[in-house]
């Protein structure tokens, strides 16, 4: 595997749960922030809003979705509420800054999460510097992974070969569609429940229980 990864052309990255450990459990303050702006938008109990929250999720890919589709909400005031969120739970990590500086090739995040977000994360890991762009729900016009529409808008924005190009997730189902486009894939596979997935998954090409372990045996000493 090492050796026919070395010399890819581009790389893609998840963002939450991906490029830091699942452990620092960001999203559990992402979760609590959209139940919140649901009860305060519609005026719910928060029982009433847990539910319109989750079932938009279901029916729609996300709460935001359904809350468009229903209420009119302004997708921007949204993102800004939902991920005004505390990043300090994720660690600086010079092990991961020294591993993709070592990478060759070009560096991208795809993430269903909003730049801004993406942002503050990775320079709270201090890897900003190394990543050539960012794809974000806004980019993909509200549509998020693993919708193959998003997958085309992504590879055509920043022009990547697929056959010439690697993803890492810890969502084995966003993987699929990368798979179908040629794309390597790489599940960075956790005990969470969102995680999903077997080894055995035919759109999964390797799995990988530690990213910057995984990073130090493939980018060049």
């Amino acid at each position: 595997m090492t050796e026919a990864l070395r010399n890819t052309a581009c790389w893609i990255f998840d963002l939450d749960n991906t490029l830091y450990p699942a452990a620092c459990n960001l999203f559990l303050q992402v979760d609590q922030r959209i139940q919140q702006f649901v009860m305060d938008r519609l005026r719910l109990d928060p029982e009433q809003a847990r539910r319109v929250q989750k079932e938009y999720f279901h029916e729609y890919g996300t709460t935001l979705n359904g809350l468009i589709q229903h209420h009119g909400v302004e997708p921007g005031v949204y993102l800004d509420y939902v991920h005004d969120i505390d990043v300090t739970p994720v660690p600086p990590s010079p092990a991961l800054n020294a591993a993709l500086g070592r990478l060759p090739g070009r560096k991208l995040v795809y993430t269903n999460g909003s730049v801004p977000h993406a942002d503050r994360v990775m320079e709270r890991l201090g890897v900003s510097h190394h990543f050539d762009g960012i794809f974000d729900i806004v980019a993909a016009d509200y549509v998020p992974k693993p919708d193959p529409g998003a997958y085309d808008e992504f590879v055509q924005r920043f022009g990547v070969a697929p056959e010439d190009a690697v993803m890492v997730e810890d969502i084995a189902r966003n993987l699929a569609p990368a798979h179908a486009m040629g794309i390597t894939t790489v599940w960075l596979r956790s005990d969470h429940h969102w995680s999903g997935g077997s080894a055995d998954d035919p759109h999964i090409d390797h799995v990988i229980d530690d990213l910057v372990d995984w990073l130090d045996t493939v980018a060049p000493e």
